[in-house]
């Protein structure tokens, strides 16, 4: 395990003073090594698989020593015993490097001192100072310095303290859009179910809208989850809910090509028959997706807008939220979606179908990792898992079943599967992860873009290039000050410190790419996942296309510069609608796109356990049963034959609700 020694906290807080420098006056800034969180950067190395962390540690030991000199040209002698200058050009040297480990290293440690650096909150509930430099107010609920409290949760979760077993009818290993679903159905339906989510139940003011603590929280791995080259960063939920508790609240409808594609590819007839249509009506039904809501943060109105002005179309968002008032604390409560909603507006699983559940007598444990599913004369018996208490102890859990329902996501299900003795030659395979760039863009007026729905407007445009089922769809991300420091490109400590303290005035687009060719999930020696992903030449011709569209949308928005997500940061600079040096465009597709040359990032894992009619290329049948092991389902996004090409929380719900229908 990563260990901070003294001489490794000695280098990183030289690192993150080099990152974020010291501000001048009269608005200075502190510098990163005041705001960044070394105990918290620790936990986040040590939530990552074991040789990333070693490998975490020997990038720290290299940089203490003087042979780090030898990697850029510069003087022998440890990075914290450089000038400042020279650890900015040692650290522009590894951006730019033809060496792959070098821009992996310079991408971790930017990722984790300007995320912690502009994301966290004091202890004390103080406002970070970073905050007021770049107009952000902050959370919209009053910072508060207590723990959470159990008082006022509606679900009433087991508390095991000591080694546990269990029995029930069915086993629901993961509580998100496919587990949480499963268990809804099912319990209502009268039988017995037990379910486990590796993540915290946390509920309305637990959500204290803090961008560090919610993503430490809330997140699997802590919110670093990642590739096994760090390029792509992936963003899971980890907590009761899971993704439904901190995603964004799209809630799109499965588009009929893509149900077509999977009928036709994966010999799975029931994505285009009635029932899977009525399961979709039924899911949108419990979540009240709706498009009533008319207020637009400020780049949702210029995607709209900008879009409108080019010839193109776009059209509301649906969105699973009800109760909603047009007050401006619901319109800013709606921005911290991604870091769960604290007014209970947002309709996850853990204010729908889990309450269901709990209401029908099912049984709900969270902080509990599901280790592996056991099995007896090759069916399905249940699950061994470990429960972390209260106090921080760990307990064994061991659960006796007729029937296990493995929802964990595209990453955790198919690491959990292999753990459990599962062999079939494509699980973990087809990762597709809808690789996203973001798109920023800096406007003469305040944008505030942290308000609001994070997304309420989507252009289609780009969804089907070349006459092929694939694309990409123009959206907009959450904006808080963490995230945003971490997807803005630093070329030095200075030019991103300006960057950002334009952030009131910036709005963003994301380019989401429906990926054709996909990637893996494999497990290391201690059963935890390694994502192995790179972005193929197909997918990257139609993200470029998409970085272009987005960029002339925020032209035609009224932007005056736009910033194109690549290391070495080109600037489409414009005036009321016009941009000035529109050959920066045309040059996107000469500069270098390796890994770690800019940044990608998913919020949607799909397909590694896909099902299809055909057994020798599917790990489960059209049924959700795998293959291999009867009375074992997989209910979630991995069951996927190929990506979703949407937001994928609605689909998600639909296939469960579906595989429910089976079950009972």
């Amino acid at each position: 395990m990563f260990v901070l020694t003294p001489a490794r906290a000695t280098t990183l807080r030289a690192v993150a003073d080099t990152f974020i420098p010291a501000g001048p006056a009269p608005a200075s800034l502190p510098p990163g090594s005041a705001l960044v969180d070394l105990a918290k950067l620790t936990a986040a190395v040590q939530a990552q698989p074991l040789s990333t962390q070693t490998e975490f540690g020997h990038l720290l030991d290299l940089l203490n020593k003087p042979l780090a000199g030898l990697s850029w040209g510069g003087p022998l002698r440890p990075f914290h015993r450089l000038t400042p200058a020279q650890r900015e050009r040692l650290l522009q040297s590894w951006a730019g490097s033809w060496l792959p480990p070098l821009r992996q290293g310079f991408q971790a440690l930017r990722k984790l001192c300007t995320f912690l650096y502009y994301g966290s909150s004091p202890a004390d509930g103080a406002l970070n100072p970073a905050w007021a430099v770049l107009g952000y107010p902050g959370p919209a609920l009053p910072l508060a310095t207590e723990a959470p409290a159990a008082s006022g949760r509606p679900l009433r979760p087991l508390a095991p303290a000591t080694d546990t077993e269990y029995t029930c009818q069915v086993l629901v290993i993961g509580s998100g859009a496919g587990g949480g679903v499963v268990a809804g159905e099912l319990a209502q339906a009268g039988y017995d179910v037990l379910v486990l989510e590796a993540g915290p139940y946390y509920h309305g003011a637990d959500f204290t809208q803090r961008e560090v603590e919610m993503m430490g929280r809330l997140y699997d791995a802590r919110g670093a989850l990642s590739t096994r080259d760090g390029s792509i960063s992936l963003l899971a939920g980890a907590c009761l809910g899971g993704g439904t508790t901190v995603n964004w609240a799209g809630a799109f409808r499965t588009p009929d090509y893509i149900l077509e594609e999977w009928a036709r590819e994966h010999d799975a007839p029931h994505f285009v028959g009635p029932d899977f249509q009525r399961s979709l009506d039924a899911v949108a039904q419990a979540l009240s997706v709706n498009t009533d809501y008319p207020r637009h943060n400020g780049q949702n109105a210029a995607l709209r807008d900008g879009s409108a002005r080019l010839g193109q179309a776009t059209r509301l968002i649906p969105r699973n939220e009800k109760g909603l008032s047009d007050s401006d604390a619901h319109f800013q409560g709606l921005g911290f979606s991604t870091l769960g909603d604290a007014h209970g507006i947002k309709q996850g699983t853990l204010n729908t179908y889990l309450r269901t559940a709990a209401a029908h007598g099912a049984r709900l444990l969270p902080d509990t990792r599901a280790e592996r599913v056991t099995t007896a004369a090759g069916r399905a018996t249940g699950a061994a898992a470990v429960h972390r208490t209260a106090d921080g102890r760990l307990v064994r859990i061991t659960v006796r079943a007729e029937r296990v329902v493995v929802a964990g996501g595209a990453i955790q299900t198919p690491a959990l599967l292999l753990r459990s003795g599962l062999r079939h030659p494509h699980l973990g395979r087809h990762l597709h992860l809808h690789p996203t760039v973001v798109v920023g863009a800096h406007y003469p007026q305040p944008m505030h873009s942290w308000y609001g729905p994070s997304m309420s407007v989507v252009n289609d445009t780009f969804a089907r290039l070349r006459g092929t089922n694939f694309g990409v769809k123009l959206e907009t991300p959450p904006t808080h000050p963490g995230l945003l420091a971490m997807v803005l490109p630093w070329l030095g400590g200075a030019q991103h410190r300006d960057l950002l303290q334009a952030a009131d005035h910036l709005g963003s687009f994301i380019v989401l790419t429906r990926d054709r060719d996909g990637g893996r999930v494999r497990t290391d020696r201690q059963g935890a996942p390694l994502i192995d992903y790179r972005l193929s030449d197909f997918d990257r011709q139609h993200l470029l296309t998409g970085v272009r569209a987005a960029a002339e949308i925020h032209v035609a928005a009224g932007a005056h510069a736009v910033y194109l997500p690549h290391g070495t940061l080109p600037v489409l600079h414009a005036h009321q609608g016009t941009a000035h040096n529109p050959e920066v465009l045309d040059q996107l597709a000469r500069l270098r796109w390796q890994p770690n040359r800019f940044g990608l990032f998913s919020a949607h894992q799909m397909s590694t356990c896909r099902l299809g009619g055909q057994a020798r290329t599917h790990p489960l049948r059209p049924s959700g049963e795998t293959v291999e092991v009867p009375g074992l389902y997989v209910a979630d996004g991995s069951a996927f034959p190929a990506c979703s090409g949407v937001n994928p929380m609605l689909t998600i719900m639909a296939l469960a609700h579906y595989t429910a229908q089976g079950l009972k």
